[in-house]
């Protein structure tokens, strides 16, 4: 079952992970959402396809590890910095930093920086254990900015319906995205790696995981763009109204 985990990866998500890149690149000028940390996610998960196969395939090499991880623990802060964008959009206008050009290219460096120092000193110390800790620490911040944004949206008067909605979503599939898929995938791989847990079914697992995790990261490339997701998220929220509504309804023939 791995190797056709493997080959799905290489032969389907990395072109398709390509394409996209290419896409944004392209299209980037045309958005007014700044797509900078999303193409660097976007870099990490084409790094992470190109290592799946050496991973799996030769477990016992250090520089693996250390580029494995690298690009998982990019990919989880540059999902942190799209929804801390995203929250400062709507709770804090005033605060561009996250969306000028200099600021964004500054807090991409930043990531990888940070990345590639935090991750060569848990593989060197032989410490694979910290990597969970670096992995959880984006968790109260992904909270934070849902919490934050819904409680700032009915004062942004000044963003268009749609947008919160988008917005909203994003910072929905991104907090599930983490909490479902890149955090137990994280826990799990380092656990694997640090007890040397000969089950296949982890490994299995673990792909798995990162499989569905990609998707989602190319899934939150539709919610920057105006269309059909416009339609979907409107249907929903009024499904969502409908049924408060008639909950409200209900409890009041009971009093009554």
């Amino acid at each position: 079952m791995q190797e056709v985990v493997i080959w799905i990866d290489v032969s389907v998500f990395l072109p398709v992970t390509i394409l996209f890149f290419c896409c944004v690149c392209c299209a980037g000028r045309s958005f007014e959402v700044p797509l900078i940390y999303y193409i660097n996610l976007l870099i990490s998960n084409l790094i992470h396809r190109c290592m799946t196969f050496f991973l799996w395939t030769k477990l016992h090499d250090r520089t693996l590890y250390f580029f494995y991880y690298l690009v998982v623990t990019t990919s989880l802060y540059f999902k942190l910095c799209i929804a801390l964008e995203r929250y400062c959009f709507i709770a804090l206008p005033l605060l561009d930093c996250f969306r000028q050009t200099n600021s964004s290219l500054l807090v991409c460096v930043l990531v990888w920086v940070f990345c590639i120092v935090s991750v060569a000193l848990a593989i060197i110390l032989h410490d694979l254990v910290r990597l969970i800790i670096y992995a959880a620490l984006p968790a109260p911040l992904f909270i934070i900015c849902l919490a934050g944004t819904l409680k700032a949206l009915p004062a942004a008067t000044s963003v268009p319906t749609e947008e919160k909605r988008r917005i909203v979503g994003t910072l929905v599939l991104l907090l599930l995205n983490y909490f479902l898929i890149n955090l137990p995938a994280v826990i799990l791989l380092t656990l694997k790696l640090e007890l040397h847990f000969p089950i296949t079914t982890i490994d299995f697992t673990i792909m798995i995981l990162f499989l569905f995790s990609s998707l989602l990261d190319l899934i939150l490339f539709v919610f920057k763009c105006n269309g059909p997701i416009d339609r979907l998220l409107a249907r929903l929220c009024c499904c969502s109204m409908e049924s408060n509504n008639t909950g409200d309804v209900t409890d009041v023939s009971t009093d009554s």
